[in-house]
């Protein structure tokens, strides 16, 4: 479950990313700059059509234009993870470190790609590096993705930690309270994992893995009209879903 969200998060990132200009200086508006950003910017674009030979292409030229700008190196890796392709994906979440070290966004991406590798030691370092860039804009991403990637580590205490900065930062944020959910389930704190489950029905729509965690929950309640609900729902909803064959009768 926690992967999937993870996922989710990193698309969000992405995509904001590229969309974003660095701060002006002399460099940065130079022709080269402008060439970088606006093919960037294309190939998100083309991404998000699915158009990903087109959007190869732009991203290369953006890095030949000025292969220091940050942001192209961030989408392109997100496109290569999109092509199932992680050892270019990975080389290119590195350079977007190497060539803007302390911003939040671009630590960010790169955790939440070590986190899908299953380095959830060494993805927390770039969590916190994110969360230490005073002008990151959306603190509470990292905060989720690093609690999310705690969970699905078994690192119940950080997950804990992480994800209720989250809703510090947002309290309706669903991912958090989604994960926070998922975390006191598998602490045996029904009752709380309900509450969140309550509160992330009311902020977002229900997913696959969101209806079977509440089936599981209401099975540990003793609730059986809920959970057959839930399970029901699931099962119409989701019906091919792995969460649908973990709960079919």
């Amino acid at each position: 479950m926690s992967r999937i969200l993870l996922k989710i998060l990193i698309v969000l990132v992405a995509f904001a990313l590229a969309s974003c200009a660095s701060s002006p200086s002399t460099e940065e508006t130079s022709k080269a700059r402008r060439a970088a950003e606006t093919n960037t910017e294309l190939g998100r674009q083309y991404i998000a059509r699915g158009e990903y030979e087109v959007a190869l292409d732009k991203l290369k030229r953006a890095i030949a234009h000025d292969k220091t700008y940050a942001p192209a190196h961030t989408v392109l890796a997100f496109l290569y993870e999109n092509l199932n392709d992680d050892e270019m994906a990975g080389k290119e979440y590195r350079e977007a470190v190497r060539y803007d070290p302390d911003a939040g966004p671009v630590n960010n991406n790169y955790g939440a790609f070590l986190c899908s590798q299953n380095k959830w030691r060494e993805a927390e370092r770039y969590f916190e590096t994110a969360l230490n860039d005073p002008f990151y804009a959306t603190p509470e991403l990292a905060t989720t993705n690093a609690g999310l990637c705690a969970l699905g580590a078994g690192d119940l205490d950080k997950a804990d930690k992480y994800l209720r900065q989250s809703i510090e930062y947002d309290a309706n944020l669903p991912e958090a309270l989604l994960g926070l959910g998922n975390l006191n389930y598998q602490q045996e704190q029904y009752l709380r994992a309900r509450a969140f489950l309550q509160r992330y029905e009311a902020a977002a729509p229900h997913t696959a893995e969101s209806l079977e965690l509440a089936y599981r929950i209401e099975r540990e309640l003793g609730d059986e009209q809920a959970a057959d609900r839930y399970r029901r729902e699931l099962i119409q909803s989701f019906p091919n879903s792995n969460a649908a064959k973990a709960v079919a009768r």
